[in-house]
């Protein structure tokens, strides 16, 4: 990284966090709309530069930055493993805030969501772990504060939310105290271990997550759920200091509730528990994968997690759309919306394809190459992983026959998607088409972030090094685990 790039990420961090506080002071909410589109449109830039700098020449310890003014050292960093998760989280939030329509500007926040998407990408973006649990701790408020505005219930979510804040924070100053170099102790790593799987909504502590998707807007669980702060904080706090037989079994509770949501999802009747579902098979998946900790599987779990942001959020923003215009959209009788919402169909299409990995788009690869070391490891778990996958398509291909099949549906209205909507369909579809035709650069980035991540582990258990050799040479993981097709 270079100077360039910490400067463009802290822009892009700090902008959202000052507009959206000055947002949630507005009492215009057409007003607040238009300044949303374009903070977040401007921080959406700065984590593409950030992104784009990332890989230059080394920061020098003499170069400016706004952390180094502020606290005297550097808080955040483009790294192998956050480079194209930040531009995604960001540009998810731009085409958020650029869809809302008129009829429901009012009840999303602008300014809570700016505020959220800050604490996302400097939970994302953080050197230093207790940033990232402060972070990630007060991420969990401006989603209870909507709660607790609409006069909804915030029970479930807020004891939820306090599980994970307690476990996290005690967790991390256990493994400060007994110090690094070694395999900590229980009294470390089961809370940490515990506040994944309640962030993540692994069975059976998702009942928050159902709660917030029903009675939150729409956008606002679609942007605290998308990002995965789960898998990020694992990556950070959980696998580099965890023995394995922990992660094995945040491993086989990940798989049990990737299988359990892909089955739930697959006979909802109702469109946002629907998504809430196959968002919570797929989170699962990731953390299924990044208990692997070898080259293939870590890959595959990086890969889908990219996936999921992009892929998964343009399926939420469809189906966002077209709830603007139904209302909380019903999956009983087919409602026949194709011939007035043939862009939103086309959309719904490839990116819930993209989700499951079909073929030719962002997801397949990863997909495969997560099948493909779960098999090498454990045949079993590659079998539930497919089985999973497949639910998960064909609760896909039934909600779009429900939504846009059927006899056309009568509207003495217009139902057809405006231009904002238009340009994310676009945005979307290509994000979703284009790298899984040209995977390789995709590929080779989370390939390197794997690798990272394995040899941070090794370091701060006090391991040896894992041997990494060019992709294809004998000692290589790939070459170990993956055979020739």
């Amino acid at each position: 990284m270079n100077q360039t790039a910490i400067l463009w990420l802290e822009i892009a961090i700090l902008l959202p966090l000052v507009g959206g506080l000055l947002l949630t002071q507005l009492s215009d909410a057409f007003y607040a709309r238009r300044w949303a589109i374009v903070i977040s449109g401007l921080s959406f830039l700065g984590t593409i530069f950030a992104w784009g700098f990332g890989e230059q020449a080394a920061l020098s310890e003499s170069s400016f930055s706004i952390g180094r003014l502020v606290a005297g050292r550097l808080l955040v960093t483009v790294d192998s493993l956050n480079a194209p998760l930040l531009p995604a989280v960001a540009m998810l939030q731009f085409l958020t805030a650029l869809t809302t329509l008129r009829t429901k500007i009012r009840r999303f926040s602008f300014g809570w969501a700016l505020v959220g998407e800050s604490l996302a990408l400097l939970t994302l973006a953080a050197r230093d772990e207790w940033l990232v649990i402060a972070a990630a701790s007060l991420a969990t408020i401006p989603p209870f504060l909507e709660l607790r505005q609409r006069g909804r219930p915030t029970g479930a979510y807020a004891a939820h939310m306090l599980a994970f804040v307690v476990m996290l924070v005690w967790g991390w100053a256990v493994v400060q105290a007994e110090g690094g170099g070694r395999v900590h102790t229980l009294w470390a790593v089961v809370p940490l271990l515990g506040a994944i799987l309640i962030r993540t909504g692994i069975a059976p502590w998702h009942c928050w997550m159902t709660d917030l998707f029903e009675n939150a807007t729409f956008g606002t669980a679609l942007l605290f759920a998308t990002p995965i702060t789960g898998a990020c904080l694992a990556a950070r706090l959980v696998i580099p200091v965890a023995p394995d037989w922990v992660l094995r079994g945040m491993g086989l509770l990940s798989l049990m509730t990737a299988v359990y949501a892909s089955g739930l999802a697959l006979v909802q009747g109702e469109a946002r528990r629907f998504y809430c579902y196959l968002f919570l098979s797929h989170s699962a998946m990731v953390l299924v994968g990044l208990e692997m900790k070898t080259a293939i599987g870590l890959s595959g779990a990086l890969c889908v997690w990219l996936s999921v942001i992009v892929s998964l959020g343009g399926l939420g923003l469809t189906l966002r759309a077209v709830e603007a215009r139904q209302g909380r959209i019903v999956l009983g009788d087919h409602l026949g919306l194709y011939d007035h919402m043939r862009p939103l169909a086309a959309c719904f299409m490839v990116t819930g394809l993209g989700t499951v990995g079909f073929p030719g788009t962002l997801g397949f690869v990863g997909t495969e190459l997560l099948v493909d070391g779960a098999v090498t490891m454990y045949p079993y778990i590659g079998v539930a992983l497919v089985v999973a996958a497949a639910m998960n398509g064909i609760a896909v291909v039934r909600a779009y026959f429900l939504l846009f099949a059927g006899p056309p549906c009568r509207s003495t209205v217009s139902l057809a998607p405006g231009p904002r909507e238009r340009i994310m369909v676009v945005a979307v579809m290509a994000l979703v088409i284009l790298p899984g035709l040209l995977p390789g650069t995709t590929t080779a980035s989370r390939y390197r972030a794997a690798i990272d991540l394995m040899q941070r582990s090794a370091r701060e258990q006090g391991m040896p090094l894992p041997l990494i050799e060019a992709p294809g040479h004998p000692g290589h993981p790939a070459a170990d685990t993956h055979p020739a097709h």
